[in-house]
């Protein structure tokens, strides 16, 4: 456990949603400065109903208690990963040899045929399970628009137009992974974790409270710091994307799920990746700029196929 005596910081979404001029305002300066001093925040109130979590994790308990062959039916046919099923030992973090100790189901955004992104969009899988498929779109539903709320008020911050962030995931390639760490057993990988050390892809992440501890942030000294948060709670942490066009004034959090003492726990959890459309380009927001820009300008799209392949979800 950290001895560490910093805390990741506790915000209330309603009082930025319901609040007056000042409260929204206190809001907007405490997101900015948590997620660019911890690169965590954690969310005590927010817009998700408790029951669309509890129906969620119901759904997706009862399809990962299913036999290997079962869910292995559900293997998108596309590749990569973006949706449906993808089996234990299947990714790794970037610059990582050793395979995380998970397996997970994805669901995401679909659209018309004729849309000029479907040749982005698979179709979502849906397994026979019951309730599986309502349940996992109400919570991709919520938690689409409360990164909505969360980005605009980020924008603020960062002095871009309201309509920035509104328009870079109006139609976004966000993903909702729905993630079973089974349990270890007595002789676990070696090298391996549950999920190692990494840096999230997308904008931001917003993760509901999972089942089981274990989720831990590199906090600014070096050490591993413990987040911890209580039932009904959401953690948002930020994603290269945002460090990227930010200049890394908000750095993207390097994060990791430990290994529990426990070698019969297991846990789940459901981070929802806020990711921008396709065509968005990932360039410096000019409050951000300084001296120079660390990066050249890259389409979304491009910038998601790269680390695909470095996290083996995807081959180059």
């Amino acid at each position: 456990m950290s001895k560490t005596e910093r805390k990741v910081p506790e915000l209330s979404l309603l009082k930025y949603v319901n609040g007056d001029a000042k409260a929204q305002q206190e809001f907007v300066d405490n997101l900015f400065k948590g997620i660019k001093d911890y690169g965590f925040i954690i969310l005590t109130d927010h817009t998700l109903s408790e029951k669309v979590i509890k129906d969620g994790y119901q759904a997706v308990e009862t399809f990962f208690a299913q036999e290997t062959s079962e869910k292995e039916k559900y293997i998108s046919i596309h590749g990569g990963g973006q949706r449906g099923y993808t089996p234990f030992g299947t990714e790794h973090a970037r610059d990582s040899k050793f395979m995380d100790l998970k397996e997970f189901y994805h669901v995401g955004r679909e659209v018309d045929d004729d849309h000029k992104f479907n040749q982005y969009y698979p179709k979502n899988i849906w397994p026979n399970v019951d309730g599986f498929k309502n349940s996992l779109q109400n919570l991709y539903d919520e938690l689409d628009k409360t990164s909505v709320i969360l980005l605009e008020a980020l924008g603020r911050a960062l002095d871009v137009p309201q309509s920035y962030f509104t328009d870079m995931v109006e139609c976004g390639n966000s993903i909702l992974r729905a993630i079973h760490y089974p349990p270890l057993g007595a002789k676990p990988p070696e090298g391996s974790v549950r999920a190692a050390a990494h840096g999230d892809i997308n904008l931001i992440t917003i993760l509901m409270g999972a089942t089981d501890g274990g989720l831990q942030l590199l906090d600014r000294d070096g050490s591993w710091l413990d987040v911890n948060t209580k039932e009904g709670q959401l953690v948002v942490d930020a994603g290269d994307m945002l460090s990227r066009i930010t200049n890394e004034v908000i750095p993207a959090t390097i994060h990791r799920v430990a290994n529990p003492e426990d070698i019969h726990s297991r846990r789940f959890s459901m981070p929802f990746f806020v990711h921008p459309h396709p065509d968005a380009m990932l360039e410096c927001i000019d409050s951000c700029k300084g001296d120079s820009e660390k990066y050249p300008v890259i389409r979304s799209h491009d910038f998601l196929m790269e680390r695909l392949v470095e996290i083996g979800l995807k081959k180059d």
